[in-house]
């Protein structure tokens, strides 16, 4: 069963308080999350604040909101890489975070070696990557150098290797930030095809992006986050009509 259930979720950071002169304005609000002063008199950016959210099979979520209003904070909380300060998380189910395509990646390893590196990272077994090894070097169209370690790799040529390891992986519930532009236009459309594939497959999809194209094509639903707190939850049209009407934009 794929269940993510977050209850009063609270994720707060502590920062070091920069001294300065400059008085912010009452109508100044800050792009991140809410700053407050911590009782220890440091500063503390509060990421997210109190969302409570239940997801199950067949809920496919768009995150929407501003730059820093919590959207990547909320999908590392749901892979369990951030614990909330307050509040709890339940996951049920096998986790695909495809969130940063440099975890679980080795530089002095070889390509091929990083396959079953990663593989396991993600929670494929031995076995699984055995079989699937072949099928996840053919997608990557990497070939010899698959034998060189990854440091004599390109930028472009590590994202496709990393992306084709993780959306070979077998999951109830697929986490994505963005859809990541690997290598050049026609192994971009190949992996967005593999993408929109992975995902109708997976039992439960939460996706950052902010292409409406995209989230109309691969969500039903929509959480709207503004400063760390929820905004609007519902069918996915009815969430980007709202973020249209506070950006003044058409939504498109």
């Amino acid at each position: 069963m794929a269940l993510i259930k977050l209850e009063n979720i609270t994720l707060e950071f502590p920062v070091q308080a920069l001294k300065s002169d400059r008085r912010r304005s009452s109508d100044e609000r800050p792009i991140g999350g809410q700053l407050s002063s911590g009782q220890s008199g440091h500063m503390i950016v509060r990421a997210l604040d109190q969302l409570s959210l239940t997801l199950g099979p067949g809920d496919r979520l768009a995150l929407l909101g501003h730059n820093g209003a919590g959207k990547t904070t909320l999908l590392r909380v749901m892979a369990k890489l951030y614990a909330p300060t307050h509040g709890r998380v339940t996951i049920q189910g096998r986790v695909a975070p495809l969130l940063n395509l440099g975890f679980g990646m080795d530089m002095d390893s070889t390509g091929y070696d990083n396959i079953f590196i990663r593989g396991l990272f993600l929670g494929m077994s031995k076995a699984e990557l055995k079989k699937k090894a072949d099928v996840i070097a053919e997608f990557s169209e990497l070939g010899d150098f698959l034998d060189l370690p990854m440091r004599t790799y390109s930028s472009g040529m590590r994202a496709r290797l990393a992306f084709a390891i993780s959306t070979h992986v077998e999951t109830d519930i697929l986490l994505l930030d963005e859809v990541v532009a690997t290598g050049d236009a026609r192994f971009f459309k190949k992996a967005n095809e593999k993408l929109e594939s992975f995902a109708r497959d997976s039992k439960l999809l939460v996706l950052a992006s902010h292409s409406n194209k995209v989230l109309r094509e691969l969500c039903n639903k929509a959480l709207l986050l503004e400063h760390g707190r929820a905004k609007a939850f519902g069918p996915i049209e009815e969430v980007i009509e709202t973020y249209a009407a506070s950006t003044g934009t058409d939504g498109k």
